[in-house]
């Protein structure tokens, strides 16, 4: 046999070899322990959900406007003889208060002419009357001719015609002279004036704007969309009936100090704005139905206004913490798992979420912001307390 040949038997022998005895080596060695691996439990916190009937709340902001204002407007020309102490910017006044006199001498001598021009009507239709009362027993007699009487009671009417325009004359010129005395037409304040003693004004020119002080109003812009939390029939138009119309609470800082007022909601306007796609609401406050030891609430105020919407029932509150995106939160089962469940969220009010469709009541909630959730995951839980209703 050649000599490689039997250098190659050789070679693969002590490789069968080496195999062999490697295979027996690994099959020999002890197994290694088996490590059962345990399930994790992350803590979190929880709360249980309780269904309730709320009424739901619309939130704005607003400035304070007069409710009844006017202008101050002279119906006679003159001269401005005296004006109250009164008639300036935040002066205060009552109901027939006297604002403003105007020189009364012109109109005193026209109603002093009127008057006479009434006496002479009222004498020159006695004598027509006696005439025609003459005339009539005369022609009974055929003492006088027939148009002799035609013309009698032509006269007799003419006289009092003359009679019922001195009257009326009489009536202009009380009136005129009544009006040279400006008076307040209802309890309010000044909000400009533009007169001075001596200073002749015109008929129908504005020499200042007052506003009635027993209530104000403020226009609160709504998003559309909130409508829907109104009840509808505070949807109609015109006036609301105030026995049925929806509190509104206003608050603002007056003297360093929060106060709160409370009215009520007067109307909605009748146009969506086309720039803010809003609709305005006009809360109206009366000045006399406040507490004692809250001031006036000034017009020019800014304030922001709650108004009470509709009851809604079988709704669900919980912490904006418990919502996650896509309108999902965490539920945990019977075996403290994380579930995901959608529900349907109506609205998001300051810190909390309100549900009204997806959850029941008796069900739990997570309330952690876990950042790595997987369905099924087990949890062990610490409970919260109800979401205040605040």
């Amino acid at each position: 046999m050649p000599n490689t040949a039997i250098k190659a038997i050789i070679t693969i022998a002590v490789l069968l070899a080496a195999v062999a005895a490697a295979a027996g080596i690994i099959m020999s060695r002890p197994m290694p322990e088996q490590l059962t691996v345990s399930e994790t439990t992350s803590a979190i916190r929880a709360m249980t959900v309780v269904k309730e009937s709320l009424r739901l709340k619309i939130r704005s902001e607003g400035t304070v406007t007069p409710k009844t204002q006017t202008n101050v407007i002279p119906e006679i020309k003159g001269r401005v003889t005296w004006i109250s102490p009164n008639l300036v910017v935040g002066g205060y006044f009552q109901a027939g208060d006297l604002l403003v006199t105007i020189d009364a001498a012109d109109y005193e001598a026209r109603t002093g002419l009127a008057q006479a021009q009434l006496l002479r009507a009222e004498a020159e239709l006695e004598h027509k009357r006696f005439e025609l009362q003459r005339l009539q027993t005369l022609i009974k007699d055929n003492l006088v001719s027939q148009s002799n009487l035609e013309n009698a009671a032509r006269a007799h009417k003419i006289a009092k015609a003359n009679v019922i325009e001195s009257k009326i004359n009489l009536a202009q010129a009380e009136r005129d002279l009544s009006r040279t005395k400006i008076t307040a037409p209802f309890e309010g304040m000044v909000r400009s004036e533009s007169i001075d003693i001596g200073q002749f004004v015109q008929q129908g020119t504005p020499i200042a704007s007052i506003y009635a002080s027993d209530a104000v109003e403020v226009r609160l812009p709504i998003v559309n969309a909130q409508l829907a939390y109104l009840d509808p029939a505070n949807l109609q138009r015109g006036e609301l009936d105030p026995a049925t119309a929806p509190m509104i609470r206003l608050t603002a800082r007056y003297a360093g100090t929060s106060f709160v007022w409370r009215g009520q909601l007067a109307r909605t306007e009748g146009e969506i704005d086309a720039q803010s796609r809003m609709i305005t609401a006009v809360a109206r406050v009366r000045q006399d139905n406040q507490s004692p030891d809250v001031p006036p609430l000034q017009v020019g105020a800014f304030v922001a206004a709650e108004i009470e919407g509709q009851y809604l029932d079988d709704i669900v509150r919980l912490p904006r913490a418990a919502l996650r995106p896509n309108s999902q939160v965490l539920i945990i089962d019977g075996d403290n798992r994380l579930r995901f469940r959608a529900v349907n969220v109506l609205r998001l009010e300051n810190d909390f979420v309100l549900i009204d469709s997806g959850l029941e009541s008796g069900e739990v909630v997570n309330l952690s912001p876990i950042q790595t959730v997987v369905d099924g995951m087990r949890v062990s839980l610490t409970f919260e307390p109800t979401a205040d209703r605040g």
